[in-house]
């Protein structure tokens, strides 16, 4: 602790602070304890939790427990709790102090809580520029807006605190809120105060002229008109100094000056009420000092964990706000302003500037780079002063080539992109805090507001740098798979087994879908047909040596059995994915057949075979004689008249499960050793080492040849599929028709002597 506070503070409360800090930096830490203690965490931690010990147990102990149910079971690095700064523990020491001195004599803690409250308060109104305000301090961010309302309805009613809500019946008080606000947040506001929904009245943006972020003034003064016309009472407007997505400001001039004119009161949050503290501050941003309340958030703005949210507001009546819960009479309450104190104190008003200040230099820096980027298109309304940067990958200047892609590419398939760029770029660079905003009238944005986040994760301009670097390679990522899904959707069209499924929501080249060419299958074996195949397509696809993606699709995609391809490059040649992808999948068509007739083909086929080998030995027995057949004598005679017959060789075909004579086979293998000799071999054209699949020739320095790509692929994986086949034969052919089998092979590839064939058949048998 600094060396003021610990003056200003009792020896005791000064001493328990700095064991507090030393606490908190050892669970922080996790090296309290010792090797033994490792030991007995491992014996004991499963009997947590465990009867209280009757003698208790020290401080050390109870540390111990404290700092193993924070870090777990294990000692990972990972499992660690996130980096607190100094100004963090300052934040962090407040709740510990503030329980501790709420045990002082009363006179003493009302002395104390006052000074903490006044100086905190005094503070920050200089500090935002809010003269002569009070302040509330909450834990939730729009518990000052319920007591807001509770004090306007008290202004407004005055006979509200004896009379209740039937002094509302009769003039039903009047909400407004721009379109723009937080979501649920009128909702939360009438459920809280008891009162109807009617109360509530949103207003829309502007559609046709100014920003279509900001509140739409001319329709807001008609609205407020009607609503006194008939009979209602307009109590309070809120305003928006930074919406919550895209950080606009509505014109709080014209709306200060409606308030004025109608009697309302005018509350404004937003992100952008932090640049009051900069020495120059926007000209959009400073009404706000005039309004009637604002609520602030310091806590992500400074990077203070567990500080206050703050509402500053102006009001003459002090019983008014006592009625209404924004000031107490309790002291212990006063107390949640210490940790903001401390925390105040600790980084000075120049910490504090420096740490707003730098967060919209970020935003500057970045916003410099955005205009420099094609195909980027940015959303802010006050490009000099904004704190918060929204941009998205936009078609109006993606190049394009071939087809055109207007009409088909709708705003779903921009905010699918977008949203792969966002997420992206937030894992690949997590210091800049960037995230994924729906808007409502642009669509799909990514968003970097640092204000909310550079505090905490400490980001810095070279993080801004790297993001840009990031954003620059991705964009030319972006405007391909822009331009050849088109062509990838006519690609799939073409082929009669493939159909093409329409997905707006996915960040790629689209999804596709392999239809089996077999029509005579029930519905269920068909479906369990295309899921099969699909899913086996889908594995080989993936396990090719190519930077595309592929993927089952969406969580929740409707289409079910398909396959989706990922963002493409500038050399993907889609022709030749899509017929690879028919190529697979035939193979495993075929191969799926196969295997599923397998079984009956070769028991039909070794049924014939065996009427064909019958028929065989009884034509030989008619052709050589009986005498022949005899050992001894067929021996001798075989030496006095040898039989010039020849052996006629047979496979076994398993594709048509019959008989095949093996002369073809010898032909073919005679004219490959003919070919094998001569000098002249012939040539393969093949990829170059370590090139991609899909890759076109001449699109970039990598280029292929085209003659082998398709070729070679669709060679391997039919010899792949063959492979696969003769496994699947040899393990489902029954094992007492193996014999056949290993008999008609010995007869096709050994010549027996004559008189010996039959005798070395029977042998088999």
């Amino acid at each position: 602790m600094d060396k003021p506070l610990v003056k200003m503070m009792d020896p005791t409360l000064a001493e328990m602070g700095n064991h507090l800090s030393d606490a908190m930096k050892i669970l922080e830490s996790g090296k309290l304890e010792s090797e033994q203690g490792k030991e007995r965490r491992k014996l004991s931690w499963k009997d947590i939790p465990g009867p209280l010990q009757g003698d208790g147990q020290d401080v050390v102990s109870i540390l111990q427990l404290v700092q193993n149910l924070m870090h777990g079971d294990d000692d990972k690095q990972g499992q660690r709790m996130q980096y607190v700064a100094e100004q963090g523990h300052m934040a962090l020491l407040g709740h510990s102090l503030a329980a501790y001195i709420s045990v002082l004599e009363r006179e003493r803690l009302r002395k104390l809580t006052t000074r903490i409250l006044s100086d905190t308060t005094l503070w920050l109104c200089r500090l935002f520029r809010y003269e002569n305000g009070s302040a509330y301090y909450h834990e939730d961010d729009c518990e000052g807006l319920v007591n807001v309302c509770r004090l306007v309805i008290n202004t407004h009613y005055e006979d509200y605190a004896t009379e209740g809500f039937t002094m509302l019946s009769s003039k039903h008080p009047v909400i407004y809120q721009s379109a723009a606000c937080r979501p649920g947040l009128g909702q939360h506001l009438c459920c809280q105060l008891g009162l109807p929904l009617s109360c509530l009245c949103i207003v829309p943006c502007n559609t046709m002229f100014g920003s279509l972020h900001q509140m739409d003034v001319a329709l807001l003064d008609k609205l407020i008109r009607d609503d006194r016309e008939s009979g209602k009472v307009p109590l309070l407007l809120i305003a928006n100094a930074g919406t919550p997505g895209a950080g606009h400001t509505d014109k709080l001039s014209r709306l200060k000056e409606l308030c004025v004119q109608y009697n309302m009161w005018l509350h404004v949050e937003g992100v952008n009420l932090a640049t009051l503290a900069l020495g120059q501050v926007s000209s959009a941003v400073t009404p706000a000092t005039k309004c009637d309340s604002m609520t602030l958030t310091p806590g992500p703005w400074l990077g203070l964990p567990a500080v206050p949210a703050v509402t500053l507001y102006r009001h003459e009546d002090p019983a008014l706000s006592l009625a209404a819960g924004l000031t107490s009479s309790q002291p212990v309450e006063k107390l949640r302003a210490l940790p903001l104190w401390l925390s105040l104190q600790y980084l000075g008003h120049d910490g504090i500037v420096q740490r707003i200040k730098h967060a919209s230099q970020l935003s500057q820096q970045l916003l410099e780079h955005l205009k420099t980027l094609a195909s980027i298109k940015t959303s802010v309304e006050d490009e000099l002063n904004s704190p918060v940067v929204v941009f998205r990958f936009s078609q109006d200047s993606a190049p394009s080539s071939g087809g055109s892609v207007e009409g088909y590419f709708a705003g779903d398939v921009l905010d699918a992109l977008n949203r792969w760029l966002g997420e992206q770029l937030a894992q690949q660079v997590p210091l800049s805090g960037v995230d994924v905003v729906e808007l409502e009238d642009e669509g799909t944005c990514v968003r970097f507001s640092p204000l909310m986040t550079a505090a905490a994760l400490g980001t810095q301009e070279n993080d801004v740098a790297a993001l840009v670097e990031k954003l620059g390679e991705m964009i030319p990522v972006l405007s391909c798979t822009l331009r050849f899904r088109q062509d990838f959707k006519d690609e799939v069209l073409q082929q009669a087994s493939l159909s093409y499924i329409e997905d707006l929501s996915w960040p790629g080249l689209g999804g596709v879908r392999y239809e089996p060419r077999t029509t005579d299958l029930d519905e269920d074996k068909r479906q369990h047909s295309v899921e099969k195949i699909n899913g086996d397509l889908l594995k080989k696809l993936m396990e090719l040596d190519t930077d595309l993606y592929f993927s089952g699709g969406p969580e929740f995609c409707e289409e079910k059995n398909g396959i989706f391809i990922g963002m493409a490059t500038e050399d993907l040649d889609v022709a030749e994915l899509v017929e690879t992808i028919v190529s697979i999948g035939r193979d495993i068509e075929e191969s799926g057949k196969l295997f599923e007739n397998m079984t009956e083909v070769v028991r039909r086929g070794i049924q014939e075979a065996e009427l064909q080998l019958q028929k065989a030995n009884e034509e030989k027995l008619i052709e050589e004689g009986v005498f022949r057949q005899i050992p001894l004598v067929g021996s001798v005679l075989n030496w006095l008249s040898p039989v010039q017959a020849s052996v006629k060789g047979r496979t076994f075909n398993l594709a048509e499960g019959c008989l095949d004579s093996t002369e073809p086979v010898y032909s073919v293998k005679a004219q490959m050793n003919k070919e094998a000799s001569l000098d002249s071999p012939k040539s393969i054209t093949k990829r170059f080492p370590g090139q991609k699949l899909f890759r076109r020739q001449g699109a970039g320095s990598d280029s292929v040849s085209d003659t082998s790509s398709v070729n070679q692929l669709e060679e391997s994986f039919r010899e792949m599929a063959h492979v696969q086949a003769s496994d699947a034969e040899e393990a489902e052919v029954p094992q007492e028709h193996h014999v056949h089998i290993v008999e008609e092979t010995a007869l096709s590839d050994q010549r027996v002597p004559e008189g010996q064939e039959t005798e070395s058949v029977d042998t088999l048998r």
